[in-house]
């Protein structure tokens, strides 16, 4: 199988689909208070669409596959779409994102489908600062979702955390000393201009500075990288059961080894997160368009993928959806 290589000379190997637009919560970061208006279901990719994309894909070299949303759990039969998405020749790595607010009666089916590695996003460690951020009261269900999934078998557990000065920036101790008493993997994700929502540079925190602020609960030992980190550097504490990750897409991009594509729900390839270039495959999947065709579609978006996105200060262009519309 040959790899496919855009003209950075990166190879592309990663393909994040986003499911569906719908989500359960309505985080401040993320989408307004009163949501965004909702995509008809035909204007959603089916699975079948969408496991025609994967095979042609994967033909063309992506091995690694991530289902995101919106929340996927949402989304009636996910769990079918996860075992035939294994089942796809050349996909050898398979992930799934979710806000954990169904999680707890969805992890055991989630495992038997096949699935091994699993994200959760979980912004506060603070139920009635989860209210504040997630405007839902959704709190005690992610963690009995947390636990449910460690019980079942998911390991690590990686726990996505957006870092927002003034909101939970004062919670990074909290963080650190539950990644020393539980096998749970802490991702920091700096805070990215999306959307609409009046991103605020002041309220940017680094990832140096999350460092800087986490050094005082001890020293942080680099773990050597694995295939499947992607961008993210891990750390751990002495004796920790759990770790400590870093993603750092606005201070310290990484661009020049970004190897994925993005999938949205109404079926747009997105080369990169930061910018609105898409190319559009519903339509020609629903021409039904050959195989080879929509190969060159992919080898479009590829083409279209930027030397590196323009939103390292929060003043420059940046991609005018929101997240939940992307998949992150």
């Amino acid at each position: 199988m040959t790899a496919i290589v855009d003209h950075c000379k990166r190879k592309i190997t990663y393909l994040r689909i986003s499911i569906t637009d719908r989500c359960n919560l309505r985080c401040v970061y993320c989408m307004p208070a009163n949501g965004l208006g909702l995509l008809e279901h035909s204007d959603i990719l089916s699975y079948k669409e969408i496991l025609r994309v994967i095979h042609v894909s994967a033909e063309m070299g992506i091995t690694k596959v991530r289902v995101t949303g919106g929340e996927p759990l949402l989304r009636r039969d996910v769990c079918h779409l996860l075992r035939d998405i294994l089942n796809v020749p050349g996909i050898r790595d398979l992930g799934l994102t979710t806000n954990g607010v169904l999680l707890k009666s969805m992890a055991r089916p989630l495992w038997e489908a096949g699935l091994r590695r699993i994200n959760i996003s979980l912004d506060t460690l603070n139920p009635l600062k989860f209210r504040k951020i997630a405007r839902r009261d959704h709190y005690q269900e992610v963690w009995e979702g947390i636990r449910e999934a460690e019980s079942v078998g998911f390991n690590p557990i990686r726990i996505n955390v957006v870092a927002v000065k003034g909101l939970n920036d004062d919670e990074l101790g909290c963080f650190a000393r539950l990644s020393i008493e539980k096998p749970y993997s802490f991702r920091f994700i700096e805070y990215m201009p999306m959307g609409s929502m009046n991103w605020d540079f002041a309220k940017f925190m680094s990832c140096n500075e999350i460092v800087e602020k986490l050094k005082i609960y001890g020293s942080l030992h680099p773990i050597p990288r694995h295939c499947s980190d992607g961008p993210c550097r891990r750390f751990r504490f002495a004796g920790a059961l759990g770790e400590i990750g870093l993603i750092s897409p606005i201070s310290n991009h990484f661009c020049g080894t970004c190897n994925r594509l993005r999938l949205t729900a109404n079926g747009k390839l997105r080369p990169c997160l930061m910018s609105d270039h898409e190319v559009d495959i519903m339509k020609p999947l629903r021409e039904q368009c050959s195989d080879g065709e929509l190969a060159t579609l992919i080898q479009e978006a590829i083409t279209k993928k930027p030397k590196r996105h323009e939103a390292n200060d929060g003043s420059r262009q940046h991609s005018m959806r929101h997240m939940s519309r992307i998949g992150g």
